[in-house]
């Protein structure tokens, strides 16, 4: 019988993409399939994206990797959530937490509860209510414990960290089972004229680097993908018309806080993430509201430490390829697609897209079914993001620049209409079982944006034998008791995980 499996891998592309990508298939095929990885250092990365969201753990875990030496060796951070300020208008904040709202106590939904009784007047706000809010309002962290009885069970975490310094723990990981590293630029591919799969790309030195598959980590050019394949790209900036970005980092001012920080601005949005060595900055903004140097001026001008750096502009279309695995070839990271961080999700995006491959793993004859279920699956989470995210721009009552009222005027996808005309009406939370972010994370966003229900679920007003006002008030007591018993955030990096002062 032929052996049909797949012996070489190429990888095109470094970066948190292209690493990812090696660590995790060295760690699950590296002894039956020779992974090679191309990148050049003259080339660079992107390099802003630092702040998680929770199923990084999971990849990290995945792999083997400990906790404590992976946000050493990337400065890192811990995550409870994010912060958004001035975004339903001026002068509003609220917590998007990692984690449950409350404790359950009935077969009734803890926010169905607490919904009827703030909509009656009883009850504090939705913050007052989870237990990772409090403890990031205390600058406070630790693990959550096991035990699913206890308050302090109730929350979840991810990462800040340096996005440079992840890829290179990641390809010491990956060297280490046997990834070769290929210095230099890829100029080229060669497509089979038959099934137009690539057999091969070419290196500015001539090289020539055959292979059964191949992974497009080159960034928004695409190089195989789409230079090369012309598979085409599917526009959204009419639902995220936020289309460039101003980075630069700082020193470190103060408490390492245990969120992220989104602040709205006339144009679009300022990012604050806090590293052990520095803290990440950013303006994500729409060019057709203002221009590259008042964005710039408005960056620089709200940080909270000195500049390290001198400011880095970005150029994007948020949107994805009209094929993620087209052929021998999938696109991972900005070579798929691009969401604006606003949530998050970039480097869930890459860790997505590497799980999904490495379960549809092909043979040499790579399946046309394979592919169009890996693009099938993975348009429908680019797209479930793409939702949540323009929720943050329509839930807005901000009139005040031509940018927000473009965002609160704009026509949205039907899928979304649907999910915010029920809430609207009745307080339920209309969502797929897929979806990424789940109840919590879009009654936040609501809530903290002002959707509020006209009433709550009929059924919270049909068991009046559960006392529903004395548990709120035990939860929310046992919250503050949970948080204030944590240690502070910044001492618990001391403990566990304290970075050396160069890296």
């Amino acid at each position: 019988m032929t052996d049909r499996r797949i012996k070489k891998v190429a990888i095109i592309g470094g970066g948190s993409a292209g690493w990812m990508t090696a660590a995790a298939l060295s760690n699950a095929i590296g002894q039956s399939c020779e992974i090679t990885l191309i990148e050049s250092e003259a080339i660079g990365t992107v390099g802003v994206g630092e702040a998680t969201i929770p199923p990084i753990r999971y990849f990290n875990q995945r792999l083997g990797i400990d906790e404590a030496t992976f946000v050493r060796e990337t400065q890192g951070s811990f995550k409870l959530g994010i912060e958004f300020i001035d975004w339903a208008k001026k002068g509003d904040a609220y917590f998007h937490p990692f984690g449950q709202y409350g404790a359950e106590f009935d077969s009734v939904p803890f926010y169905h509860y607490w919904m009827r009784e703030y909509l009656a007047g009883r009850a504090d706000g939705l913050d007052a209510f989870t237990m990772a809010g409090a403890a990031a309002k205390g600058h406070r962290f630790d693990h959550p414990i096991r035990d699913k009885r206890q308050i302090q069970s109730t929350y979840d975490y991810a990462y800040h960290f340096d996005a440079t310094l992840y890829a290179r723990y990641l390809r010491k990981y990956a060297k280490s089972r046997g990834t070769t590293r290929l210095e230099g630029k890829v100029t080229d591919a060669v497509l089979n004229a038959k099934s137009g799969f690539i057999e091969s790309v070419t290196m500015e030195n001539g090289d020539i680097i055959a292979a059964d598959f191949f992974v497009d980590c080159t960034g928004f050019y695409g190089l195989l993908i789409e230079q090369k394949m012309k598979t085409g790209y599917e526009d959204w900036s009419r639902w995220l018309p936020c289309d460039r970005a101003v980075a630069a980092t700082c020193e470190k001012v103060g408490d390492t806080l245990p969120y992220t920080k989104s602040t709205a601005r006339d144009a679009g949005w300022q990012w604050r993430i806090p590293l052990q060595h520095r803290t990440g900055n950013g303006y994500v903004y729409c060019s057709q509201y203002t221009n590259q140097d008042t964005a710039t001026e408005t960056l620089m001008n709200r940080l909270d430490g000195k500049p390290l750096v001198e400011p880095k502009h970005l150029r994007f279309t948020t949107g994805m390829r009209k094929k993620f695995w087209n052929k021998n070839c999938v696109a991972i990271g900005l070579s798929a697609g691009f969401m604006e961080p606003l949530e998050s999700t970039s480097l869930h995006l890459i860790q997505y897209g590497i799980m999904r491959l490495l379960a549809m793993f092909p043979d040499k004859d790579v399946s046309p079914l394979l592919a169009e279920e890996y693009n099938k699956l993975t348009r429908a989470e680019y797209e479930r993001i793409r939702d949540f995210l323009i929720l943050h721009y329509i839930a807005t009552e901000r009139e005040d620049t031509a940018f927000w009222r473009y965002c609160k005027n704009m026509e949205i996808p039907d899928a979304l209409q649907y999910k915010i005309d029920h809430f609207r009406e009745s307080g339920r939370i209309m969502s797929d079982e897929r979806e990424l972010f789940t109840n919590p994370s879009w009654i936040a966003v609501y809530i903290g944006q002002n959707i509020i229900p006209k009433r709550a679920p009929a059924v919270t007003e049909m068991r009046p034998q559960v006392p529903v006002a004395e548990r709120l008030s035990q939860i929310q007591q046992a919250i503050a008791d949970g948080a204030q018993a944590m240690p502070s955030h910044d001492s618990f990096i001391a403990s566990y995980c304290k970075a050396s002062a160069a890296q």
